[in-house]
């Protein structure tokens, strides 16, 4: 017991919020909420789970979030996706971001696929999670095709929204001005909101391992060759951190069915710039999906 503790600690009581459903003839949903802490062997990730009053049990989703993000970072998104799909969201900060502990390391090139185990197994194994749905953001989306990956059996889809399949020339201007104008007077502060005392270091961990030679080789053909799962691909037009080519690759290399939702005049943010959309979506892919 006392093992299972040290993996899973309640930090809060479970709050409610009602949301409105996107049809109008239909009841709003009751959404509770509930923040838990997981163990890993470098320290503690901070989870928060949304659960719909209706929940049918069917298979969570679990968010990554992008390589700025946290939890708190979603905002409203897991809520209205909870409304939206009838399912239970899950997200977390991985080590060093948000409210999880400090990551003791330096990130390696091989952070995306390294994080299948460094944070997705502890937190899977702690919730006892059986299947489940992939989604992630930016960075995050290449995360949860590994988990999609390694978890072939589980995973029963995997949604990517703005992912880099590879590491484009736009992706790294779009990180260089980011970077130029994080130097600005009061912009790490404004990072610092989210992430404390660990701001710079999740702003390092972002712009210089992007920008670092070895990363160059980073590609995401090989994990998707071991999805066979349900994809889809959702991606702005806008997008300054990668092309269209992105999406197309994903569902050349994918394995199983994908589909590519791209948003005209969209950004890097889908979800924060058009989010009952972006909801409605997903509803409407998972609702194929048991």
């Amino acid at each position: 017991m006392s093992a299972l503790l040290l993996r899973w600690q309640h930090i809060s009581s479970p709050s409610t919020q009602i949301l409105p459903m996107f049809d109008d003839t239909m009841p709003p949903v009751v959404i509770s909420s509930s923040e838990t802490r997981v163990q890993t062997p470098d320290g503690q990730l901070h989870v928060k789970r949304w659960q719909p009053q209706r929940e049918a049990g069917r298979a969570p989703l679990v968010l990554m979030h992008d390589s700025l993000g946290s939890v708190d970072l979603w905002r409203e998104f897991p809520a209205q996706l909870a409304a939206a799909t009838g399912r239970e969201v899950i997200a977390y900060d991985r080590l060093g971001f948000g409210h999880s502990d400090p990551n003791p390391h330096r990130l390696q090139p091989s952070f995306v696929e390294s994080e299948v185990e460094a944070g997705f197994t502890p937190l899977h194994q702690a919730l006892g999670l059986d299947a489940f749905v992939m989604l992630g953001h930016s960075v995050g989306g290449g995360m949860a095709a590994m988990v999609a990956a390694a978890y072939g059996r589980q995973c029963q889809a995997l949604i990517t929204e703005s992912a880099q399949s590879f590491v484009e020339d736009r992706t790294l201007q779009g990180i260089s001005a980011a970077r130029d104008n994080f130097a600005q007077p009061g912009q790490l502060e404004r990072l610092a909101r989210y992430h404390g005392d660990k701001a710079a270091w999740v702003l390092s961990a972002w712009v210089d391992t992007w920008l670092s030679p070895p990363f160059a080789h980073y590609r995401l053909d090989a994990a998707l060759k071991q999805v066979h799962c349900p994809v889809l691909a959702i991606h702005g037009e806008l997008d300054e951190f990668g092309s269209l080519v992105h999406p197309e690759n994903i569902c050349t290399w994918a394995r199983g069915p994908c589909e590519a939702e791209i948003i005209a005049g969209g950004g890097h943010v889908p979800h924060r710039e058009l989010p009952d959309r972006i909801s409605r979506r997903i509803a409407a892919f998972l609702s194929r999906i048991a």
